[in-house]
């Protein structure tokens, strides 16, 4: 392959990064149904065009843009699972990851919770949406013991903590956070 090749894929996958990144931040901003490929673009700073050539049509560029949100909270996670040796210490760094997706994050946690709830509408979403549950399942059931049923516990849990997060005028207190997590994680030993 040549440099002028991997020249135009590289342009080719920031002029996508772009695009993606727009759409997230009109979600965040205005709502899902503010998408379109004009509102996208502009927003992208790239033509019109461009939104049609990287993604065959809108649901497939809000399907991109969860899955992005998908990724970063697969590393985020995969950073915790890192540093975090001890069961007794995930609580506390879950608490952490939450509080910094309202506090430091909060218009991309609205935008990718906006296309989460959206994938109960347009099934094109779903496989998208589910990708986190699967992950995350995967991830808590060392944390839960194995148990499927407190794994289902804890991430119907962390989905209600951000969202009433997301409404309230304060971010959350990450040692109240850690507390329910905590409590919540006990429920399968007791």
């Amino acid at each position: 392959m040549s440099a002028e090749t991997d020249g135009r894929r590289a342009k080719g996958e920031r002029r996508r990064r772009a695009i993606i990144d727009a759409a997230l931040r009109v979600v965040a901003r205005d709502g899902v149904a503010a998408i379109s490929h004009r509102v996208v673009a502009r927003e992208a700073e790239v033509p019109p065009a461009s939104i049609a050539y990287y993604f065959d049509g809108i649901d497939e560029l809000l399907v991109a843009a969860l899955l992005d949100g998908v990724d970063a909270l697969v590393a985020d996670v995969d950073a915790l699972r890192e540093r975090v040796d001890d069961p007794e210490d995930w609580p506390g760094a879950v608490a952490d990851l939450l509080v910094a997706m309202v506090r430091d994050n909060r218009e991309r946690t609205i935008a990718e919770y906006e296309l989460y709830l959206l994938a109960a509408r347009r099934p094109a979403l779903r496989p998208a949406a589910r990708r986190w549950i699967d992950v995350a399942s995967g991830y808590l059931g060392d944390a839960c013991g194995g148990d499927p049923v407190a794994v289902r516990v804890l991430l119907a849990a962390v989905d209600g903590f951000l969202v009433q997060a997301l409404i309230a005028d304060e971010p959350p207190d990450p040692e109240a956070l850690q507390q329910s997590l905590r409590a919540i994680m006990r429920l399968r030993d007791g």
